[in-house]
C-alpha cells in the first residue's frame, strides 16, 4: 500500500529565511493525478473468503443440499434412486446417475463436498466460468460419476448391493486435477509425476479399503466402500478431461 511521508523536521537556512523539508509531501503533486485536493483514502483490496470459481461452489451446494433434501425424504422413495448392478439387467439406467446425488449420512456428504471443492476448483477454473465452460464441467462430473458406478457393476455383475455417493465423480475431478498439476496449469500427460503419484496414492488407499473394509473410512458408517467406483472414476477423469476441455473451448 502506498503511503505519503509528511515533513518530520525542518532545516533553517540564512537565519530562518528559507526552509527545506527533510521529507517532501507529494500527495497533492499534479503529476500524481490529484491536483489541489487531499489524497484519497486507499483501502486494501479485500480477498473473497472462497476464491473458487462458481461452478465449484455450486457443486458443494448440490452435494450438501442434495443430502439435506434426501434426509427429509422417506427412505422408500430414496431407495428408488440407489444404483444396483442388477438393475441394469432390466434396462434400468436411472440409478447410474441419480446415485451420485445420494449419500449415506452427513459426514459422507461433507467429506465428498470438501474433496469436490479441492479438486473441482482447478478443473472449473480451467474449463472457464462462462456457460460453455460450466456446461462442460458439470457434464464431465456427471459422466465420471456414472462411469465410476458402471466400473463397480463391471466388477460385480448382477450384484444386488446398492451404492450411493459422489465419490466416483469426485475421483474423476481428481484425475483431471492431476493432469493439470502435471502440466502446470495445462493438460499434462497421463504419465506425468503428478498423475502417477496421485494415482498410486488412490490405488493404495482403495486396496486397503478392499482388504480391511470401510469401517475406518470417515463417513462410511461402517458400510462397505465401493472402491471400484473410485478407481474407475479416476481413470475416466484422466481420459475424458481432454475431450471436455475442447467442449469448453480450450485448445
Amino acid at each position: 500500500m502506498a503511503a505519503t511521508a509528511r515533513a518530520g523536521g525542518q532545516e533553517h537556512l540564512n537565519g530562518g529565511a528559507m526552509q527545506a523539508s527533510l521529507f517532501q509531501d507529494t500527495s497533492n503533486d499534479p503529476r500524481r493525478g490529484f491536483p489541489q485536493r487531499p489524497a484519497p483514502d486507499r483501502e486494501p483490496v479485500r480477498e473473497p473468503v472462497f476464491n473458487a470459481p462458481w461452478p465449484a461452489m455450486a457443486l458443494v451446494v448440490v452435494i450438501l443440499g442434495g443430502y439435506a433434501l434426501q434426509a427429509q425424504t422417506p427412505s422408500r422413495l430414496v431407495d428408488a434412486f440407489v444404483f444396483t448392478p442388477v438393475s441394469l439387467r432390466s434396462g434400468e439406467w436411472r440409478g447410474v446417475f441419480t446415485a451420485i446425488f445420494l449419500h449415506g449420512n452427513w459426514l459422507h456428504a461433507m467429506t465428498n463436498a470438501a474433496m469436490a471443492l479441492a479438486f473441482a476448483t482447478p478443473v472449473a477454473r480451467y474449463f472457464g466460468e462462462r456457460p460453455r465452460g460450466a456446461f462442460a464441467f458439470f457434464s464431465f462430473y456427471l459422466l465420471c460419476g456414472a462411469l465410476g458406478n458402471l466400473g463397480f457393476a463391471a466388477v460385480h455383475p448382477g450384484g444386488e448391493a446398492g451404492i450411493v455417493g459422489a465419490s466416483g465423480a469426485v475421483c474423476g475431478l481428481m484425475g483431471a486435477a492431476a493432469r493439470l498439476i502435471g502440466g502446470r496449469g495445462r493438460l499434462g500427460g497421463v504419465t506425468s509425476s503428478a498423475v502417477l503419484g496421485m494415482g498410486a496414492a488412490l490405488l493404495v488407499i482403495n486396496l486397503l479399503v478392499g482388504v480391511l473394509g470401510g469401517a475406518w473410512v470417515p463417513g462410511s458408517g461402517g458400510a462397505s466402500i465401493a472402491w471400484e467406483a473410485h478407481l474407475a472414476g479416476f481413470a475416466a477423469g484422466l481420459v475424458l478431461v481432454g475431450p471436455f476441455a475442447m467442449l469448453a473451448g480450450r485448445r
